[in-house]
């Protein structure tokens, strides 16, 4: 068999081949300490190893962003477990050339050159570094994990006996430590660090200590009995304050952690029946300063409404007024949760007359059909459609002048729901009644009758 020129991909000398059957590796520790190879500390040929590990657990486990091109195989572009190398001095992962094979190809996919020997031989040594890459960088995520799983035990163990800033100080550790590391979470779940840490939350709670606190909770996998305990009114009674007097992050993980508790089916609605707590949570959606906070406050929001238990007390605090002045200001995705909200409170009549006494309910309404999304448009319908029944000369004029009738008409011709339609084709009736035939039309914007 000929001789062949090694194959070089960024610069580094992967294998040259003689015949003899195994690939030489030509200066590949020079590369690695050069950093080509994003070696860890020195040569990576012959690093100890304690035992043997599995390579394609390894790859699996780090998932790591960043891997040397040598490494890949051209056709998968997935790190080879299993590298051979053609007669063309290409090196491919060798289940993938021999399914290249079998597909009745007899050519190097990378070169496309006719292949004069199908033949494939191991490349060991191509082998040999990314098995020792691969550990290195394993060893060192495992010796990582154990120090950390280490740091969360003696913290855990400190929280149950300090007091007063040494509280503070290792709570704010292992937040740190859990926000970093999915390893920690699971540790402190493991290590019964959630009761732990939910029993420092109470009626004498500090809110240095309980901001720290729900800020650890509200990253971890919580049980049934986990919440359960959560939501006793002590507990949730300081999450209502921490909400309101808080800062922006505090405030934040309060919301997220009631959220997460109201997916539990045990949970009550009197626990979310509380005046402070709508209050706190339209402050949070309405403060311009900290935008970051209006999603996580209007998907609760959202939640809540669901309990007609509450839907009452949330009309009775303004929130219908101060979401409608709140929707031009609305990304998309906040725009569907608010007009969702708005929606439903809708089906109260409570809800229905503060969306009639709201100047720019109509405006605004009229404004997002077909323009976000078919759900806010469906949304949006449906709110129009409440406020037009039930003050039908009063409303329906309003609408129209606001252009709603030319809306309607795009609705009905557009491709979205039936239903949609529908709903469209009983609105443009509704307001029509008001008109003679050809104002109306006019007002659509239409030189033809639309009968």
């Amino acid at each position: 068999m000929p001789m062949f020129q090694p194959s070089k991909r960024d610069g580094v000398v992967v294998a040259a081949f003689d015949g003899s059957g195994d690939g030489q590796v030509l200066d590949l520790d020079t590369a690695v300490k050069d950093g080509v190879l994003g070696g860890v500390g020195g040569g990576v040929i012959g690093a100890a190893v304690g035992e043997k590990l599995d390579l394609k657990k390894m790859i699996e486990e780090l998932d790591l962003p960043e891997i040397p091109s040598v490494f890949i195989c051209p056709i998968s572009l997935e790190p080879m477990q299993d590298p051979v190398t053609l007669c063309t001095g290409q090196t491919y992962e060798r289940s993938n050339i021999l399914k290249w094979f079998n597909l009745g190809h007899y050519t190097c996919p990378t070169t496309m050159q006719e292949l004069w020997d199908d033949s494939v031989t191991p490349n060991r040594t191509l082998y040999h570094l990314i098995y020792t890459w691969f550990s290195q960088k394993y060893l060192l995520m495992k010796k990582r994990s154990e120090d950390v799983q280490g740091r969360v035990s003696e913290l855990l163990q400190t929280l149950k006996k300090a007091k007063g800033q040494a509280r503070i100080q290792a709570l704010k550790e292992l937040k740190q430590v859990v926000a970093a590391h999915a390893t920690a979470m699971k540790t402190v779940v493991d290590e019964g660090g959630v009761s732990l840490i939910s029993s420092l939350l109470g009626p004498f709670t500090s809110h240095a200590v309980g901001s720290e606190a729900i800020a650890i909770l509200v990253n971890l996998e919580l049980d049934s009995e986990s919440k359960t305990n959560l939501m006793q009114p002590t507990k949730i009674s300081l999450m209502v304050d921490m909400l309101n007097e808080g800062s922006v992050e505090t405030k934040i993980n309060c919301t997220r952690l009631i959220g997460k508790l109201m997916e539990e089916k045990e949970f009550r609605a009197e626990s979310i029946s509380s005046h402070r707590l709508l209050v706190g949570l339209m402050r949070l959606v309405k403060d311009k300063r900290h935008r970051n906070g209006i999603m996580p406050g209007l998907s609760l929001l959202r939640s809540i409404c669901l309990h007609k238990q509450v839907m009452g007390l949330i009309v009775s605090i303004g929130a219908v007024f101060q979401l409608v002045e709140l929707l031009p200001a609305l990304e998309p995705d906040c725009l569907e949760s608010a007009l969702f909200i708005l929606d439903t409170l809708s089906s109260l009549p409570e809800g229905k007359a503060a969306l009639k006494d709201c100047g720019n309910t109509i405006p605004n309404m009229v404004r997002l059909l077909m323009r976000i999304s078919e759900s806010c448009t469906q949304y949006a319908l449906s709110i129009l459609w409440s406020v037009c029944k039930l003050a039908p000369e009063e409303c329906s004029s309003v609408a129209v002048e606001a252009g709603l009738a030319a809306k309607l008409l795009l609705v009905i011709q557009s491709g979205c729901n039936p239903l949609l339609k529908q709903k469209s084709s009983e609105l443009l009736k509704l307001c029509s009644l008001n008109y003679t035939d050809t104002i109306f039309i006019s007002k659509c914007k239409l030189t033809r009758t639309i009968l």
